[in-house]
């Protein structure tokens, strides 16, 4: 039923595309044309103004054939850097992945090929369909921001899934963590470097020596921390007065969470404090978790179709965040796995057989769905 060459042939011409984050205006473009062409009546908001790109999220809405509440199917537009100039190549007839020197742009460009030609697969096999709102975000590779500023009161779905999961097709992330977005900041005093250093208080220095002392990397099963960026200092030759560290806390428990947070909060200030500066902890929460349970009906739903055309499956907890982590404080969301490989790399690839399975689980979800 899956039409292969086709599938591939838009999957490679979504790739080319560029749409690395906050400028996705020109694929955004593409897909809304796309989607309109099938009777899609499309509606963007303005998450791109407030966020400063060049686009907003995208809702695409299509009526059903039947009464039933219209499903969610959830992908985002964006992609990560390297993400210009992209050119997909099929090696052996099995595997897609990029030339060279840049990602491929399989997350998410083949959830929204897969979307594409599932409608396609509807439309000419007629198939029954319930209403479909599909909602493709902007911005989700820099924290999830197209999905956090989507007004959720638009949708009439009630229940929904996201295709941006690690894992073959067949995978539903059940658990997935909340995070907390951390700035460690130190502040010391300015001297020059040879003349008068001791007079000055090495900014860089105290927030080494903090770190040093506080956890980083794997915590527990359920909890990680990690140190990204440093910065601070004028030149070589002044003793800096400031130190800023931005870094992060995840864990699949929200007590885990905070317990971390207000852990590494107390050892940096008391270190700082103590070598003579002084410190600001600044701590932005990005996402809740996410915990759902086998027995949950957007679950049971997944399990039964992908049971039904031959996957295998897996229910698994992830460490990655995505905006199945936003969804589901709306409305019940899963996030499945589409099959992408080594991601947020230029080693990045699917298999075509992967992509292929991706439209074939959404047809037989919403398949289910219409036969409950």
């Amino acid at each position: 039923m899956v039409n292969r060459e086709r599938l591939i042939n838009s999957f490679m011409e979504m790739t080319a595309i560029s749409s690395v984050s906050g400028q996705e205006h020109e694929f955004r473009d593409y897909i809304r044309n796309e989607f309109e062409k099938r009777g899609f009546i499309a509606e963007e908001d303005d998450a791109g103004i407030t966020s400063g790109g060049t686009s907003g999220n995208l809702l695409l809405r299509k009526s059903g054939e039947n009464d039933l509440q219209p499903v969610l199917l959830s992908a985002h537009m964006d992609t990560v850097e390297p993400g210009r100039n992209i050119k997909a190549v099929i090696e052996n007839n099995e595997v897609i992945r990029s030339a060279g020197g840049t990602i491929l742009g399989a997350d998410d460009k083949a959830a929204i090929a897969a979307l594409l030609e599932s409608v396609d697969i509807i439309t000419e096999n007629q198939l029954v369909c319930p209403p479909l709102e599909i909602l493709l975000t902007v911005s989700e590779e820099q924290g999830l921001q197209g999905a956090k500023r989507f007004d959720y009161s638009r949708l009439n779905a009630r229940l929904g899934y996201t295709l941006d999961g690690g894992g073959s097709p067949g995978t539903i992330i059940i658990k997935s963590p909340c995070q907390n977005e951390i700035e460690y900041i130190a502040y010391g005093k300015a001297a020059h470097a040879g003349i008068q250093p001791e007079q000055g208080v090495n900014a860089i220095k105290l927030a080494a020596a903090a770190m040093a002392q506080m956890p980083s990397g794997r915590i527990d099963e359920e909890t990680t921390c990690n140190f990204g960026v440093i910065s601070g200092g004028q030149a070589r030759n002044i003793v800096p007065d400031y130190c800023s560290v931005r870094g992060e806390a995840r864990s699949l428990k929200r007590e885990k969470l905070d317990q971390l947070t207000h852990s590494l909060r107390e050892i940096f200030i008391g270190s700082v404090t103590a070598g003579g500066g002084q410190a600001e902890v600044k701590v932005s929460f990005l996402y809740p978790e996410v915990r759902l349970n086998p027995d949950d009906k957007v679950v049971k739903l997944a399990i039964k179709a992908i049971e039904n055309i031959g996957l295998p499956l897996e229910l698994i907890e992830t460490g990655g965040g995505s905006d199945a982590s936003i969804i589901n404080a709306h409305i019940p969301c899963a996030n499945l796995g589409i099959g992408m490989q080594n991601v947020h790399t230029t080693e990045e690839y699917i298999k075509i057989h992967d992509l292929i399975d991706d439209v074939r689980l959404i047809l037989a979800i919403l398949e289910e769905y219409c036969s409950l």
